[in-house]
């Protein structure tokens, strides 16, 4: 996953993270990457890139490697995948989970690729253009590394979407705010402007699908959702004190209840360069 350049963001330095941390965010990615609605997000994807035997696809910001591998499956025989990560530290766990596949794994940044021009069939980028300073420089490298003919897709989350059900919405909404609190306003609606920004770069054949991802318990909530999940650090929250405490002990009451629900949209936007 591209960490990008903005100090607000928690993905800001993942390699000066305390391998601790480190370990516990590579074990929620691949959590995540196991989610049935993280999963339906991705099958969408896959059907607007169409990847084929043969291509080169570059997977920019490739977190853990589990769609890169995919991937590699997908193209071979006589395919390749460049896996391309600003984290040295997030590579080598790609790596170390490297299963075979004609996969090469490369450091660098989503908004200056050290890539050549048309090199690639397709790309793919899932929730990195969130934490980058400015989306339309990292999908102008995108396009320019992609061949004329080739596809381009993006995937990226639209905060702005997430409801809850079941809690305060007041409290929710709070809290929501708190940990949102270091993205900007066109970070947090990332997802629904993909398409307008692909239209802006004169790309055609475009698809937009807005995937909502329903989450009906705070177990399955808290995979994808940080602020659900209890395991995600008191430093990250930037909320006062007793708020959290607030906030969970509605989250596990709805819970039991069997009234929580979440609900977020990820957005899946393609086009042919």
């Amino acid at each position: 996953m591209e960490p990008a350049q903005l100090d607000r963001t928690p993905f800001a330095d993942l390699d000066a993270m305390p391998p601790d941390m480190f370990a516990m965010l590579v074990a929620a990615l691949e959590g995540m990457s196991r989610h049935p609605e993280i999963r339906r997000v991705r099958d969408t994807a896959w059907q607007a890139l169409r990847p084929a035997s043969g291509q080169r696809l570059l997977d920019a910001g490739c977190g853990a490697g589990d769609v890169a591998r995919a991937l590699a499956g997908a193209v071979a025989p006589g395919g390749e995948v460049v896996a391309l990560d600003y984290s040295a530290a997030t590579l080598a766990a790609a790596r170390e989970r490297h299963d075979g596949g004609d996969i090469r794994y490369v450091t660098g940044n989503v908004s200056a690729l050290d890539l050549e021009d048309d090199s690639f069939d397709g790309v793919w980028c899932e929730r990195v253009l969130q934490h980058v300073d400015d989306a339309d420089v990292a999908i102008g490298e995108l396009i320019r590394v992609t061949r004329p003919g080739g596809r381009v897709c993006l995937l990226d989350t639209d905060w702005g979407s997430l409801a809850f059900d079941g809690v305060d919405p007041g409290l929710a909404q709070t809290i929501v705010g708190h940990m949102h609190g270091r993205l900007t306003p066109r970070q947090l609606d990332m997802g629904r402007t993909l398409r307008r920004r692909l239209v802006g770069y004169g790309l055609h054949d475009i698809s937009a699908t807005p995937v909502t991802c329903y989450f009906p318990d705070p177990a399955s909530a808290a995979v994808v959702l940080p602020m659900v999940n209890p395991n995600v650090p008191q430093e990250s929250w930037m909320t006062p004190n007793g708020l959290r405490e607030r906030w969970f002990d509605q989250v596990d009451q709805a819970g039991e209840n069997g009234e929580f629900l979440a609900v977020l949209t990820i957005w899946v936007v393609a086009a042919t360069i």
